[in-house]
């Protein structure tokens, strides 16, 4: 997803969406211990989307303050 795309949701979506990433993030890491993991650079993908949404939920926090 695009930082546009984030910066359009809630409070409450932005962290359902870090859920699914954390969830999607432990899966690959997974895969990858035991071998199946077929795109290794999915895990650097998720991990920055992970920092994105972060940052935008700090963003939101000091811009209400």
């Amino acid at each position: 997803m695009k930082v546009k795309d984030f910066r359009e949701m809630n409070a409450t979506e932005l962290n359902q969406k870090i859920a699914v990433l954390k969830e999607e993030l432990f899966n690959l890491r997974f895969q990858l211990a035991t071998g199946q993991l077929e795109n290794p650079m999915r895990i650097k993908e998720v991990k920055k989307s992970i920092a994105r949404v972060k940052t935008i939920q700090r963003e939101q926090e000091i811009k209400q303050a």
